[in-house]
């Protein structure tokens, strides 16, 4: 019996790809489909001396500053802002330690208005934001009114104002021909990129529904410390604050739910999610979330995360077609659940270091990259998801983009703000 043939077989999936810049090739019947993977470079190309400064000095801000500078050549920090002396002091010491780069005491600056003033330091070409999740959105606007590339780490927001305040932004630095890169790899990582690639491209037909997970051990805290006031605590201990982190649904799980908005070209237009606090000793967040997200296309996506000891866990995505499925990071399988590819490429690029390589790459060749308002998108759909566990309603999109929901203190100062932990209890009493 002759054998019949079926969209994206097995014999007929055909992939070249065994580097970053191969052609990967795909058969359907008689149709060749064909798409050039981006020629990712190891290193940016040399250039005039782009002068960074950091905002936010921590663990996450650190790295980011060594990522960029390990991009290629003739790439400096000259300014470092933090409010906190001692975050700066470590920050300067293992730039100096590490990759022999001295930053200018001169160009140091502390306290809640630090931002502001290394923005406008003439030293300074390309702004790193590295600071909790809450400061981005004011810090962005400064940074590309003072016409700087900027990197900013996700999410960009951690309510509806701040998310909307960077879809505006976003379209001022389009405007100005900025660069502007924001933190979420998966769109620099070469394995993810070349799947992205083949299912554009019809490898598992029309996309009906997708998951996504970010289940893993408990993240770190700070317990406050003798002479700390309200706000220093906090700070120290963002992530586990929702006006500073936007619960982790937001801080950390915003990297699938990008994944799925990224490969599906859609957005979610409805919410309705629940969540709990079981094991947490610090903040005001939850433990872990389930929700129900409907797309444009009516498609529904499950997302879960979790951030408890001792449980399963699981970082990835999937997504379902209708000839068949993808984890949207390395493998694509038929309708059967047959493997008909897997990336092949070897000794890639850190995502992390490949994004500030991407970033200084566009800049020098004057082909601007522009992040924000995708992010901004995928913050504010996660953001849906918390309000909806927080509340135990459905929410909508269009309520979050009239929404004035802006999570922030009466004052920034290291206060005692008398901060109270309010765990959310969504729904009502029994009657």
């Amino acid at each position: 019996m002759k054998e019949q043939k079926t969209d994206y077989s097995r014999r007929n999936f055909i992939s070249t790809v065994a580097a970053a810049g191969a052609v990967m090739v795909a058969c359907s019947g008689n149709k060749v489909n064909t798409a050039q993977v981006p020629a990712f470079l190891d290193q940016a190309p040399d250039g005039k001396e782009l002068r960074a400064g950091l905002i936010g000095c921590g663990g996450r801000g650190s790295g980011a500053a060594l990522d960029f500078l390990n991009a290629g050549p003739n790439l400096k920090i000259v300014a470092l802002a933090d409010v906190f002396k001692d975050r700066l002091d470590d920050c300067k010491g293992k730039l100096a330690k590490e990759k022999n780069n001295s930053v200018p005491e001169e160009n140091c600056f502390l306290g809640f208005d630090a931002y502001q003033k290394l923005v406008e330091c003439k030293d300074v070409d390309v702004v790193l934001i590295a600071t909790p999740p809450h400061f981005r959105p004011m810090q962005f606007e400064a940074a590309i009114n003072a016409k700087k590339h900027v990197f900013m780490e996700k999410p960009v927001a951690v309510d509806p104002v701040g998310a909307r305040s960077i879809m505006a932004t976003a379209k001022k630095a389009e405007a100005l021909g900025l660069c502007v890169v924001t933190g979420t790899q998966r769109h620099h990582q070469r394995e993810y990129v070349s799947t992205y690639k083949l299912i554009k491209e019809g490898a598992i037909g029309e996309i009906v529904s997708a998951n996504c997970y970010w289940n893993q051990n408990q993240l770190w805290y700070r317990t406050r410390q003798s002479g700390w006031t309200d706000m220093e605590w906090m700070i120290r201990d963002w992530v586990n604050w929702t006006w500073l982190s936007g619960d982790h649904i937001v801080e950390q799980h915003v990297h699938n739910l990008d994944v799925i908005h990224w490969f599906t070209g859609q957005k979610p237009v409805k919410a309705v999610g629940f969540g709990a606090r079981q094991r947490r000793v610090t903040g005001d967040q939850y433990d872990m979330f389930s929700v129900d997200f409907t797309y444009e296309s009516g498609m529904h996506v499950h997302s879960m995360c979790r951030q408890i000891n001792g449980c399963v866990n699981n970082v990835s995505e999937f997504i379902r077609g209708t000839k068949g499925s993808s984890n949207c990071a390395n493998t694509i399988w038929d309708a059967q659940g047959k493997e008909l590819w897997k990336y092949a490429g070897e000794g890639d690029k850190s995502p992390y270091v490949q994004e500030h390589i991407d970033f200084v790459t566009a800049i020098r060749n004057n082909t601007p990259i522009n992040e924000a308002e995708a992010t901004a998108i995928s913050t504010m759909g996660a953001v849906m998801g918390r309000i909806s566990a927080y509340t135990g309603k459905e929410v909508t999109w269009e309520e979050v983009m009239n929404s004035d929901m802006k999570l922030e203190p009466k004052e920034y100062k290291m206060a005692n703000i008398g901060a109270k932990v309010v765990i959310p209890v969504p729904g009502s009493e029994k009657d």
